[in-house]
C-alpha cells in the first residue's frame, strides 16, 4: 500500500482526499500538513514539514502558491516524490519545480480532473483537424463565485493544448469591450464566468461556417479532483525523476 503525506489537509480539496482516500485500499495518509493544524482526523497533522515524523512514498499537495517553497525544499531533501495540484505559481517558483523534477519524481498539473486531462488531448486533435479549416476557437469556463483568479488554469491549459498542436501561431483574447474590430481568425479568445455554487464548466468550442463543435467537459463536485491526486499519487510512488503529467497516469 503506498503511503502519503497530505499537504493542505485542512482545505476544500484536502478533505476531499482524506474521504476518498478511506475508501481505497491502495493507498493510506500516514501524516497531514496544515498551517492551521487540525484533529479529529485518522492520521497526525503538523503544522510544518519540519515537525513531521512520519516517512511517506508520496506527498500530494492542495495547498497555496506560498507554500510551495517550503514542500519543494522537503521532499528534495528526503527524496519524496510529490503530485503537485497547486496553481498560480510565478515564474521563479515554476522554475524551481522544474530544478527539482532533476533530484525527485514530481507530477504537475493545472487540473487533477481525469476527463480534464482526456479532454486536453481531444482539443489538439480538435484544433489540428479543424482550425486549417478555418474553425475558430473559443472557450468559455464557468466557476463559483469564490475563485478569485480569471481565466482558470484549466482554460489556459485548453487554450494552450490547442495552440501547441497549431505550432503556436494564434494569441488569446480575454475581453473583447475595449475594441471594435472584426474578430482575428488566429486568436483563441478566452470567456469567465463567475457565479454561484459552480464547481467547474468548460467549453471549447470550434466554431465553422454552418456547423458547430463543442467538447465540454462538467465537474459536478470536488471528489474528481481527489480521485485523480490519489491516482497520480499511487502512479508517482516508486517513480525516478522527472517532471510528469496526468497524461502519463493516463497512458495517453
Amino acid at each position: 500500500m503506498v503511503k502519503m503525506i497530505l499537504h493542505g489537509c485542512g482545505g476544500a480539496m484536502g478533505r476531499a482526499v482524506t474521504e476518498m482516500a478511506r475508501e481505497r485500499e491502495d493507498i493510506s495518509i500516514a501524516a497531514g500538513i496544515d498551517i492551521a493544524g487540525g484533529s479529529g482526523e485518522a492520521y497526525p497533522v503538523y503544522g510544518s514539514f519540519a515537525e513531521c515524523k512520519e516517512k511517506a512514498d508520496v506527498v500530494v499537495d492542495f495547498a497555496s502558491a506560498k507554500a510551495v517553497d517550503g514542500l519543494l525544499a522537503y521532499c528534495t531533501e528526503t527524496g519524496t516524490p510529490v503530485v503537485l495540484c497547486t496553481t498560480g505559481l510565478s515564474e521563479e517558483q515554476q522554475k524551481h519545480v522544474e530544478e527539482a523534477a532533476g533530484h525527485l519524481a514530481i507530477l504537475q498539473s493545472a487540473n487533477m480532473s481525469l476527463g480534464v486531462n482526456l479532454l486536453l488531448k481531444l482539443v489538439e486533435e480538435g484544433a489540428k483537424a479543424l482550425a486549417p479549416a478555418g474553425f475558430d476557437i473559443e472557450i468559455v469556463e464557468k466557476h463559483h463565485n469564490r475563485k478569485l483568479d480569471a481565466p482558470s488554469g484549466t482554460a489556459i491549459a485548453l487554450a494552450d493544448a490547442a495552440n501547441s498542436a497549431l505550432e503556436s501561431a494564434y494569441h488569446y483574447v480575454y475581453d473583447r469591450s475595449g475594441r471594435r474590430q472584426k474578430r482575428d481568425p488566429q486568436e483563441i479568445g478566452i470567456s469567465s464566468v463567475r457565479g454561484g455554487s459552480i464547481v467547474g464548466e468548460h467549453d471549447v468550442i470550434f466554431a465553422g461556417m454552418d456547423e458547430i463543435v463543442t467538447l465540454s467537459h462538467t465537474a459536478f463536485s470536488r471528489s474528481i479532483f481527489a480521485k485523480g491526486a490519489l491516482e497520480a499519487a499511487v502512479f508517482l510512488a516508486g517513480k525516478g525523476p522527472g517532471l510528469y503529467s496526468m497524461r502519463d497516469v493516463l497512458g495517453l
